[in-house]
């Protein structure tokens, strides 16, 4: 079998590594001295990850257990403020969030999950006060607020919404195409290093954003004569904007179409009818894509079709034993 390209990251990057909320992890750091262990991120996803874990309020240097906080005032700027006696802590979290970012900067991440509804982690719709006390769920902690500005392009999402299969399955599928995309950058940082990622991640992204595909088609098309910073820039831009577009089912159709063409001068009738049928029940949503998808690969294994077609990195975008297509 022919080893698609970078399955994972490079062996010397063998694992994704992703920054986390302390407290997901298991460790008793919330401010009532418990904790919010995922399973997931523990026991499934933490087999192919790296963890770097943080936590805000306690690296600010606040006790265990600690007075409550939330987000009050504008939610574009809000204040970090306890609910009892009203301690300001903005600006210290603040303070530290630019050291702390420092340090992130050198670990290399490839993605963070944060802890849902969290003053001070929590990614979307966070609860931020008005002057009157009323609360509306539109705010995002300090702390990731900073790590958007200071990190455009990383992958982000928060506990909560990973236990929906479709936003999970999207997630992990972009940390690892980040992982590539960073290791290409170290690596391979030519015009022919994006070419190549560009032809590896063609089906990827068709199944995402064509729209985007087609941009980042026109950029790879002047890699020789666009600033490498401006290309690199450009280009990362519109791949991880159009990984965010979650992937359809019609046009997961239609790249399952676009591989059975390259079977059509090997298969027999019967195959083909049976391929069909397939793709058909996907597409009725009868059967997930794992389905479809290993057929597929099957009969791709088995005859002599273009090596670019094996180098897609859509046939396994992230480690098998995740079971995500098993539930898209």
């Amino acid at each position: 079998m022919r080893k698609p390209y970078w399955c994972t990251c490079p062996e010397e990057e063998s694992t994704v590594r992703l920054g986390v909320s302390t407290c997901l992890m298991g460790e008793n750091v919330r401010y009532d001295g418990g904790h919010q262990r995922d399973r997931f991120l523990m026991n499934s996803l933490g087999k192919f990850v790296e963890w770097v874990p943080v936590c805000p309020e306690v690296e600010i240097g606040l006790p265990i257990p600690r007075e409550a906080m939330h987000l009050e005032g504008d939610p574009e700027n809000p204040r970090l403020v306890t609910i009892k006696t009203g301690k300001d802590y903005t600006e210290r979290m603040k303070d530290w969030a630019q050291e702390r970012l420092d340090a992130l900067a050198a670990e290399n991440l490839h993605g963070f999950v944060f802890k849902k509804g969290s003053p001070s982690s929590g990614l979307y719709r966070v609860r931020v006060y008005d002057e009157n006390g009323m609360p509306s769920r539109i705010g995002t902690g300090i702390f990731p607020r900073e790590v958007m500005r200071r990190f455009p392009l990383l992958p982000l999402e928060e506990d909560g919404r990973l236990h929906d299969m479709g936003l999970r399955e999207n997630f992990i599928e972009r940390i690892f195409v980040y992982c590539r995309w960073t290791s290409m950058l170290r690596d391979n940082p030519t015009p022919g290093g994006i070419v190549a990622f560009h032809t590896a991640h063609k089906l990827t992204m068709m199944a995402h954003s064509p729209d985007h595909y087609r941009k980042m088609g026109r950029l790879v098309a002047q890699a020789g004569a666009l600033p490498w910073s401006e290309l690199v820039d450009q280009y990362g831009h519109s791949l991880m904007e159009g990984l965010k577009v979650l992937a359809t089912t019609g046009r997961q159709v239609n790249v399952l179409q676009h591989l059975m063409g390259f079977l059509k001068d090997y298969l027999s009738k019967e195959d083909k009818a049976e391929l069909l049928a397939v793709i058909e029940d996907y597409q009725h949503e009868l059967v997930p894509l794992i389905v479809p998808l290993t057929l597929l690969r099957h009969h791709l294994n088995r005859n002599p079709v273009a090596d670019w077609v094996h180098q897609q990195v859509y046939l396994k975008p992230y480690p098998k034993e995740l079971m995500l297509r098993n539930h898209v």
